[in-house]
């Protein structure tokens, strides 16, 4: 039994056949076989998803938010219904590429900046932070307190219960 196809017949139009034969009485027109595209089918998951994507451009008083797939951009994203002006736009990354006072653009704060790596600058460090002589006080009044001091007689302790034992077995050389 043969497959039902799309034909087109050149002066009859589109018809569905097992062979390609125009279906009208005696017409000998070239039928070619094309391929129809489904009707459109939206799935209860895809309106979920539409639905949550106008939500989102009602709450940033967006018009309109395109999908995009991976290596695709929102595009035109400056054009949009913004509460902003593209003049206000160009202000802002003026400001954001402000040059120091010595012509060098200041760069980003880095997770590594707040650490305190042992050296220490101005006499900085964590041997002098652990024995309270960090900062020192002008009239003799308190500026900190050492552990001691905070009731800590000593350090961290490990418990058993949530550790794991290392699978590996790999150790720290010391």
């Amino acid at each position: 039994m043969a497959v039902m196809k799309d034909y087109k017949c050149a002066k009859h139009g589109f018809f569905e056949g097992r062979s390609a034969k125009c279906p009208m009485k005696d017409c000998q027109e070239e039928v070619m076989v094309v391929f129809l595209q489904a009707p459109h089918h939206v799935s209860p998951r895809t309106k979920l998803g539409d639905k949550a994507l106008e939500g989102l451009a009602k709450d940033f008083k967006m018009g309109d938010i395109k999908s995009a797939g991976i290596g695709e951009n929102q595009g035109n994203l400056m054009s949009r219904n913004n509460k902003f002006t593209k003049k206000q736009y160009a202000e802002a990354e003026a400001h954001l590429l402000r040059k120091t006072s010595n012509g060098e653009v200041p760069r980003e704060p880095r997770p590594g900046d707040a650490a305190m790596w042992g050296g220490g600058m101005n006499g900085m460090n964590l041997q002098s932070l652990l024995t309270g002589r960090m900062v020192q006080s002008i009239k003799g009044e308190s500026v900190g307190l050492t552990p001691q001091e905070a009731g800590i007689k000593s350090g961290p302790t490990i418990d058993p219960k949530s550790t794991m034992r290392d699978p590996d077995n790999l150790k720290i050389k010391t």
